[in-house]
């Protein structure tokens, strides 16, 4: 995981634990309170599948650029043994 990753990851657990406290310590009923609660948790839900589909996103991009590379090299190492095959024959 990414320097990056690791803060967004620790910004949204801290927004979780902080809207949390904030929800449990508030002066509402018990109702309200987990109402409140249930949202937060909700956006956090989908803050975190927003972030995992980014990253998905980039490591699909990623891959897509090294299977392009590897299949240059490939290429052109086929084409090297062609060429010493064909001088060699």
């Amino acid at each position: 995981m990414n320097d990056n990753a690791k803060v967004v990851a620790a910004l949204l657990a801290g927004l979780a634990a902080g809207a949390a406290l904030g929800i449990l310590f508030a002066p509402d009923k018990g109702s309200e309170t987990r109402d409140k609660l249930n949202d937060s948790l909700k956006d956090l839900g989908d803050a975190l599948k927003e972030r995992t589909a980014e990253q998905l996103e980039h490591l699909n991009d990623f891959k897509e650029k090294v299977v392009a590379a590897v299949k240059t090299k490939v290429s052109k190492g086929e084409g090297a043994i062609e060429e010493a095959l064909e001088e060699h024959a």
